[in-house]
Protein backbone atom coordinates (compact mmCIF):
# COMPACT_ATOMS: atom_id res chain seq x y z
CA UNK A 1 0.00 0.00 0.00
CA UNK A 2 1.31 3.41 -0.77
CA UNK A 3 1.91 5.41 1.92
CA UNK A 4 1.53 9.58 1.81
CA UNK A 5 4.65 12.05 1.38
CA UNK A 6 4.38 13.26 4.93
CA UNK A 7 3.03 16.51 3.44
CA UNK A 8 -0.34 17.91 5.51
CA UNK A 9 -1.94 19.52 2.65
CA UNK A 10 -4.56 18.38 1.35
CA UNK A 11 -5.11 14.94 -1.22
CA UNK A 12 -6.34 14.75 -4.29
CA UNK A 13 -7.88 11.16 -5.24
CA UNK A 14 -8.56 10.92 -8.89
CA UNK A 15 -11.17 8.05 -9.43
CA UNK A 16 -11.24 6.35 -13.06
CA UNK A 17 -14.18 4.89 -14.53
CA UNK A 18 -12.90 1.58 -13.97
CA UNK A 19 -13.16 2.41 -10.57
CA UNK A 20 -9.48 2.47 -9.48
CA UNK A 21 -8.18 5.28 -7.09
CA UNK A 22 -4.98 7.44 -8.22
CA UNK A 23 -3.42 9.18 -5.30
CA UNK A 24 -1.75 12.36 -6.93
CA UNK A 25 0.66 13.13 -3.59
CA UNK A 26 2.44 10.06 -4.02
CA UNK A 27 1.58 9.08 -7.97
CA UNK A 28 0.13 5.54 -7.30
CA UNK A 29 -3.10 3.47 -7.21
CA UNK A 30 -4.63 3.12 -3.63
CA UNK A 31 -7.86 1.32 -2.42
CA UNK A 32 -10.09 2.21 -0.19
CA UNK A 33 -8.66 0.48 2.81
CA UNK A 34 -5.33 3.12 2.35
CA UNK A 35 -8.04 5.81 2.49
CA UNK A 36 -9.62 4.75 5.62
CA UNK A 37 -6.39 4.78 6.84
CA UNK A 38 -5.87 8.20 5.48
CA UNK A 39 -9.00 8.99 7.35
CA UNK A 40 -7.73 7.33 10.62
CA UNK A 41 -4.70 9.28 10.80
CA UNK A 42 -6.21 12.64 10.17
CA UNK A 43 -5.30 13.35 6.38
CA UNK A 44 -7.94 15.78 4.35
CA UNK A 45 -8.30 14.19 1.09
CA UNK A 46 -10.78 14.74 -1.58
CA UNK A 47 -11.98 12.16 -4.53
CA UNK A 48 -12.30 13.60 -7.52
CA UNK A 49 -13.63 12.18 -10.73
CA UNK A 50 -11.04 11.91 -13.20
CA UNK A 51 -12.45 12.84 -16.46
CA UNK A 52 -15.33 15.56 -14.93
CA UNK A 53 -13.75 16.72 -11.81
CA UNK A 54 -16.97 16.21 -10.15
CA UNK A 55 -16.36 15.68 -5.73
CA UNK A 56 -16.91 11.95 -5.11
CA UNK A 57 -15.19 12.33 -1.50
CA UNK A 58 -18.85 11.63 0.22
CA UNK A 59 -19.74 8.84 -2.13
CA UNK A 60 -16.01 7.36 -1.49
CA UNK A 61 -16.66 8.02 2.35
CA UNK A 62 -19.80 5.80 2.18
CA UNK A 63 -18.70 2.93 0.16
CA UNK A 64 -15.80 2.84 3.13
CA UNK A 65 -18.25 2.49 5.83
CA UNK A 66 -20.47 0.24 3.62
CA UNK A 67 -17.40 -1.94 3.32
CA UNK A 68 -16.49 -1.56 7.03
CA UNK A 69 -20.21 -2.49 8.12
CA UNK A 70 -20.20 -5.27 5.53
CA UNK A 71 -16.83 -7.22 6.60
CA UNK A 72 -17.96 -7.72 9.83
CA UNK A 73 -16.66 -4.86 11.66
CA UNK A 74 -19.80 -2.63 12.19
CA UNK A 75 -19.94 0.08 14.50
CA UNK A 76 -23.29 1.77 13.82
CA UNK A 77 -25.63 -0.23 14.95
CA UNK A 78 -29.13 -1.31 13.30
CA UNK A 79 -31.79 0.77 14.98
CA UNK A 80 -29.84 4.04 13.81
CA UNK A 81 -29.06 2.89 10.53
CA UNK A 82 -32.88 2.68 10.45
CA UNK A 83 -33.64 6.21 11.99
CA UNK A 84 -31.03 7.80 9.58
CA UNK A 85 -32.63 6.11 6.81
CA UNK A 86 -36.07 7.55 7.96
CA UNK A 87 -35.05 11.17 8.06
CA UNK A 88 -34.00 11.58 4.34
CA UNK A 89 -36.40 13.36 2.74
CA UNK A 90 -38.19 15.20 6.05
CA UNK A 91 -37.56 18.19 7.90
CA UNK A 92 -35.07 17.09 10.55
CA UNK A 93 -32.93 16.03 7.52
CA UNK A 94 -31.79 19.82 7.26
CA UNK A 95 -30.18 19.60 10.69
CA UNK A 96 -28.88 16.40 10.96
CA UNK A 97 -26.00 16.14 9.26
CA UNK A 98 -24.70 19.52 11.29
CA UNK A 99 -25.72 17.57 14.55
CA UNK A 100 -24.22 14.50 13.61
CA UNK A 101 -21.09 16.53 12.81
CA UNK A 102 -20.98 18.01 15.94
CA UNK A 103 -21.91 15.17 17.89
CA UNK A 104 -18.40 13.24 16.28
CA UNK A 105 -16.32 16.17 16.46
CA UNK A 106 -17.31 15.98 21.02
CA UNK A 107 -16.93 12.53 20.70
CA UNK A 108 -13.59 12.73 19.39
CA UNK A 109 -12.86 15.49 21.74
CA UNK A 110 -14.08 13.12 24.60
CA UNK A 111 -11.78 10.05 23.39
CA UNK A 112 -8.79 11.92 22.59
CA UNK A 113 -9.49 13.00 26.86
CA UNK A 114 -10.21 9.64 27.62
CA UNK A 115 -6.92 7.88 26.48
CA UNK A 116 -5.20 10.70 29.05
CA UNK A 117 -7.64 10.30 32.34
CA UNK A 118 -6.68 7.60 34.97
CA UNK A 119 -10.60 7.12 35.51
CA UNK A 120 -12.03 7.02 31.68
CA UNK A 121 -15.84 6.27 33.00
CA UNK A 122 -16.12 9.47 34.72
CA UNK A 123 -15.23 11.12 31.48
CA UNK A 124 -17.63 9.42 29.71
CA UNK A 125 -20.89 10.30 32.08
CA UNK A 126 -19.37 13.90 31.94
CA UNK A 127 -19.54 13.70 27.88
CA UNK A 128 -22.46 11.68 27.49
CA UNK A 129 -24.08 14.39 29.94
CA UNK A 130 -22.86 17.31 27.50
CA UNK A 131 -23.87 15.62 24.41
CA UNK A 132 -27.71 15.00 25.40
CA UNK A 133 -27.72 18.95 26.68
CA UNK A 134 -26.44 19.62 23.45
CA UNK A 135 -29.61 17.20 21.59
CA UNK A 136 -31.79 18.89 24.14
CA UNK A 137 -30.73 22.30 22.95
CA UNK A 138 -30.97 21.53 19.51
CA UNK A 139 -34.29 20.14 19.29
CA UNK A 140 -35.36 23.46 21.30
CA UNK A 141 -33.89 25.27 18.40
CA UNK A 142 -35.87 23.33 15.51
CA UNK A 143 -38.98 21.70 16.92
CA UNK A 144 -39.75 24.67 19.29
CA UNK A 145 -43.57 23.68 19.63
CA UNK A 146 -42.37 20.73 20.76
CA UNK A 147 -39.67 22.08 23.35
CA UNK A 148 -41.42 24.07 25.17
CA UNK A 149 -44.14 25.82 23.64
CA UNK A 150 -47.88 25.60 24.39
CA UNK A 151 -49.01 23.26 22.15
CA UNK A 152 -52.51 24.51 20.33
CA UNK A 153 -55.56 23.51 20.96
CA UNK A 154 -56.78 22.81 17.64
CA UNK A 155 -56.82 18.90 15.94
CA UNK A 156 -53.15 18.41 14.64
CA UNK A 157 -52.20 19.06 11.20
CA UNK A 158 -50.19 16.47 8.94
CA UNK A 159 -46.97 19.27 9.26
CA UNK A 160 -47.52 18.77 12.89
CA UNK A 161 -47.64 14.83 12.96
CA UNK A 162 -44.80 14.83 11.31
CA UNK A 163 -42.93 16.82 13.66
CA UNK A 164 -44.02 14.78 16.47
CA UNK A 165 -42.52 11.45 14.88
CA UNK A 166 -39.51 13.20 13.69
CA UNK A 167 -39.15 14.30 17.15
CA UNK A 168 -40.06 10.47 17.88
CA UNK A 169 -37.44 9.18 15.60
CA UNK A 170 -34.70 11.56 17.29
CA UNK A 171 -35.76 10.56 20.82
CA UNK A 172 -35.23 7.25 19.74
CA UNK A 173 -31.58 8.22 18.21
CA UNK A 174 -30.85 9.59 21.25
CA UNK A 175 -31.73 6.06 23.27
CA UNK A 176 -29.71 4.51 21.01
CA UNK A 177 -26.82 6.66 21.63
CA UNK A 178 -27.08 6.55 25.04
CA UNK A 179 -27.18 2.93 25.08
CA UNK A 180 -24.09 2.86 22.49
CA UNK A 181 -22.19 5.05 25.30
CA UNK A 182 -23.00 2.84 28.22
CA UNK A 183 -22.00 -0.23 26.17
CA UNK A 184 -18.38 2.27 25.90
CA UNK A 185 -18.63 2.69 29.87
CA UNK A 186 -19.20 -0.81 30.15
CA UNK A 187 -16.10 -1.54 27.91
CA UNK A 188 -14.05 0.99 30.08
CA UNK A 189 -14.97 -0.54 33.33
CA UNK A 190 -13.47 -4.11 32.26
CA UNK A 191 -9.80 -2.50 31.21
Amino acid sequence: MAKGTGSTGLIIIKKYANRRLYDTSTSSYVTLDHLSELVREGRDFEVRDAKTGEDLTRQVLTQIIFEQETKGEGALPLNFLRQLIGFYGGGAQTFLPAFLDVSMNSYAEAQKEWQKASNPVTLFEKQARRNMAMFEQAMKMFMPTLYGAAKPEKPASPANSMIEMQAEALANMQSQMAAIQEQLAELYRKD
